[in-house]
């Protein structure tokens, strides 16, 4: 089993999610092989630029490969929580305080949502590098690695060079605009309700006993 993970937003953004994304390797390129070859995709495949039919194709192409997804979520009403945590001080130490905090927290939840369904299976979970700088990504790599213990493998990966990552992106692009309510949010709904429907995607809204 291997998990394959990206975020899309921030603290700034109006929303933040974290996707987890569970599929075999194989499976994964084999996606976005046959996504490249249909749509002609150059560079690198990201949420944030392609179009809706694009992405309405490469989400079919997920569900058909059987892949599911467990995808964290934090609205504009738990950033402001966050926002008024922040400004009370020591009392609320726990409290997420940076956008990194916030991320570690989705994180966590989303990953927490898989391990105990993956049975025992040696799980491997692959987090894109390029967010944060590798030293403090590396800590979060470490933190995971404990998580896992005998039962699988944290590391980090370039995007650009992840079939799976570049997919979990998509995915967690897709519920950032759901959850910020963008002008694509309703279309994007209707393309995303079979695999909700069906619990292929699901979604772990954070609350505040998540950090």
């Amino acid at each position: 089993m291997t998990i394959y993970c990206d975020e899309s937003g921030g603290l700034n953004a109006g929303a933040m999610t974290f996707a987890a994304v569970m599929l075999p390797p194989e499976s994964a390129a084999a996606i976005h092989e046959r996504f490249r070859g249909v749509t002609g995709l150059r560079g690198e495949l990201k949420g944030s630029r392609i179009g809706l039919v694009e992405r309405a194709y490469l989400l079919e192409l997920f569900d058909r490969a059987g892949g599911r997804a467990w995808v964290a979520t934090a609205d504009k009403t738990m950033l402001h929580h966050i926002s008024q945590s922040s400004d009370r001080g020591q009392d609320t130490v726990k409290k997420p305080r940076s956008d990194l905090d916030l991320y570690t927290a989705l994180l966590n939840v989303a990953i927490g949502r898989w391990l105990p369904e993956t049975g025992g299976v040696c799980t491997d979970v692959v987090i894109d590098e390029g967010r944060y700088d590798p030293i403090i990504l590396a800590n979060v790599q470490a933190e995971i690695q404990a998580g896992l213990g005998q039962w699988g493998r944290a590391s980090l990966a370039d995007s650009k060079r992840s079939d799976g990552v570049q997919i979990a992106d998509v995915i967690a692009n897709s519920l950032y605009n759901m959850t910020a309510g963008s002008e694509r949010a309703p279309r994007i709904q209707r393309i995303l309700d079979p695999m909700l429907n069906s619990r292929a995607i699901r979604i772990a809204p954070l609350t505040p006993a998540d950090f």
